[in-house]
Formats: structure tokens, C-alpha cells, sequence
């Protein structure tokens, strides 16, 4: 499959996602193994102190991940979520979110992937927010 067919293919499959179209995520970079996607701060996705719901944070890490790991499942497949870990590194609030998820081992039934979250404050400041591991099976595309 060719760089831009991976890209629509995830394109696609992310204009789909009513929660990330809710909180207004952005698909930023999609390549072979590896999908960013920035979340803006809203009071759609705080907590009650004003920062980033840690729900907000891991749905965010699990798309990305989720989204490598398309970009390696066969034609005809889309992938879910079997389960993820994710460490909460930072409680931040403004900005923006960015999540990068990476392919660790693509299988023919079974994803690992890897998401770092990272926080992009208003002055442009880089922290790291939460770390995610996750694994995904592959299903027949059902739409």
C-alpha cells in the first residue's frame, strides 16, 4: 500500500470518530508505523481543577495508536482496541495535546503499539504528558 493510500485510508476511517470530532482533534502526520493527532484544550476534555482529563489523555493516546497500527492491518481489516496501559506523567492544562503513536510488533491478528502524549504549551513549551502501551486485534471492516 502507497504513503497516500495508508493516509486516506486512515483519513477515512478517522472523520468516523464522533468523539475526536467532538473535542475538535486534528490528524496531524500519518505514515507507515506511526500516527500523531493533536487535541486542543476546551472545557470539553478538563477535569474539576481545569487541567486535561486523564479520559480525554487516554482516549486521545488510544486513537493514536490505534491509527499506527491501521497503518500496518491487511486490506479489508480495521483494528480494536484489546486493552492499554498508560502512565500519567504531568497534570497540564491550555495548549494542546499531541499524541504519537508507534507500531513496537505488527502481527497478522495482533498490534503493539506505543503512544507518547505530549503537552504543547501556549508558549510553545514541550512536556511530556503520558505514556501508553496498547494491543490491538485486527477485525473485518465492517462499514
Amino acid at each position: 500500500m502507497t504513503d497516500a493510500a495508508i493516509r486516506s485510508r486512515v483519513e477515512n476511517s478517522f472523520a468516523r470518530q464522533g468523539m475526536m470530532q467532538h473535542l475538535g482533534a486534528r490528524l496531524l502526520r500519518v505514515e507507515p508505523g506511526l500516527c500523531e493527532i493533536a487535541l486542543p484544550y476546551s472545557c470539553k476534555v478538563t477535569q474539576q481543577q481545569d487541567g486535561f482529563h486523564g479520559g480525554a489523555i487516554g482516549a486521545l493516546a488510544d486513537i493514536a495508536g490505534g491509527y499506527a497500527g491501521l497503518t500496518q492491518a491487511p486490506d479489508g481489516m480495521e483494528v480494536t482496541t484489546v486493552e492499554y496501559k498508560i502512565n500519567f506523567l504531568a497534570a497540564l492544562r491550555d495548549g494542546e495535546l499531541r499524541a504519537i503513536g508507534r507500531v513496537a510488533k505488527a502481527g497478522r491478528r495482533v498490534i503493539v503499539t506505543r503512544a507518547e502524549v505530549l503537552h504543547i504549551g501556549i508558549n510553545g513549551k514541550e512536556t511530556a504528558c503520558a505514556l501508553m502501551q496498547q494491543t490491538l486485534m485486527c477485525v473485518p471492516k465492517s462499514y
